[in-house]
């Protein structure tokens, strides 16, 4: 299986999106401090994820939901979610 998931920074109030075929372990190793991009960002949240068989489709949406329109998904989607966070 393929996730797209969706880290809330509880440091700096932001998100951040990725694509793993193996959740657990990636969240861990973002929370060790291990993935460059949100080593400075910890401790994260996991907030939102979906499930893909094939890892096209997965990585495509993640592509998208880093794009303007993507990032409005999520906050609608997100939006009480985001709210209770406070960010």
């Amino acid at each position: 299986m393929n996730y797209v998931y969706i880290l809330y920074s509880k440091k700096d109030k932001k998100l951040y999106i990725g694509c793993t075929n193996n959740l657990k372990t990636r969240i861990e190793l973002h929370n060790e401090g291990k993935v460059e991009s949100t080593r400075f960002r910890r401790p994260l949240v996991l907030i939102y994820y979906e499930v893909y068989v094939n890892k096209i489709d997965a990585f495509a949406r993640e592509k998208w939901l880093k794009t303007g329109w993507g990032r409005n998904y999520i906050k609608k989607t997100l939006m009480n979610t985001l709210k209770n966070l406070g960010g």
